[in-house]
């Protein structure tokens, strides 16, 4: 017999930018403007992300489209694979995303793809990436994990085999 389960999901969700440490405002400005660089001329639409590594380092990142559309780049794996180039042993302690264009009451959360770029980047550094996903001039949606957003992710155990 089948058993119903269920998946509760735990996050904030601040009313603005302004509510948040200078900090998390830093991050989430440094996205916005990362997304200025992004090349989305199919789409339209410009994300950008910014990394804060352990170390203080700050790893922007932003969309990069082709017109073979699934060879394009998104703003998150951008960042986050940047960061993996430039310190490969670094721990990543947060992600803030912000697609500048999008007006409304929620902030656009990363793509299935870049979810699981996310939680395998938290299992290869042993630890969570806390994430702020924005709004300019709105609300924040902040996560203690990118595992949040994507609870039955694959990983490596699946494989049989365990990462080197």
């Amino acid at each position: 017999m089948a058993q119903t389960r269920k998946i509760a999901l735990h996050y904030l969700q601040h009313a603005s930018w302004a509510a948040l440490p200078p900090d998390d405002r830093e991050l989430l400005e440094l996205a916005a403007k990362a997304a200025r660089n992004a090349y989305a001329p199919y789409s339209k639409f410009k994300v950008g992300a910014a990394a804060r590594m352990e170390s203080g380092e700050i790893i922007p990142g932003s969309n990069q489209e082709n017109a073979s559309f699934p060879a394009g780049t998104c703003a998150e794996r951008t960042a986050l694979h940047a960061a993996m180039a430039v310190l490969p042993k670094g721990t990543v302690e947060s992600m803030a995303i912000v697609v500048p264009q999008v007006k409304g009451s929620r902030p656009v959360t990363p793509c299935g793809i870049c979810r699981q770029a996310l939680v395998e980047q938290e299992r290869r550094q042993g630890g969570p990436i806390r994430l702020l996903l924005g709004i300019v001039k709105g609300p924040v949606i902040e996560t203690f994990s990118a595992e949040t957003l994507l609870p039955l992710s694959f990983d490596s155990s699946q494989l049989g085999r365990k990462p080197r």
